[in-house]
């Protein structure tokens, strides 16, 4: 299951996973994707190596602007990926 995480100025949608147990670590998967006249941008990060998985449609400047969030989001996404996601009132 994906939870939604925030919504970006140019319509990127950000994701992320529940905790994800693999080789007694705990994973996050988070989901980058923006609409385009023909289809998607998206890209794809797994937490806590910041290992890129899929990349389609994103410069490369836009790649490090989201690295670089992820690393001052990451305790908040392990956070509420282990809550199930952001509980708004």
């Amino acid at each position: 299951m994906m939870y939604p995480y925030m919504t970006l100025a140019d319509e990127t949608e950000i994701v992320h996973s529940q905790i994800i147990e693999k080789d007694g670590m705990k994973k996050v998967i988070v989901n980058f994707e923006r609409p385009t006249e023909n289809g998607f941008d998206s890209a794809r990060c797994e937490l806590p190596d910041y290992k890129w998985t899929e990349r389609m449609g994103y410069s490369d400047e836009e790649i490090e602007m989201f690295e670089e969030l992820l690393h001052s989001n990451a305790h908040l996404l392990y956070k509420y990926a282990e809550n199930g996601g952001i509980q708004i009132a």
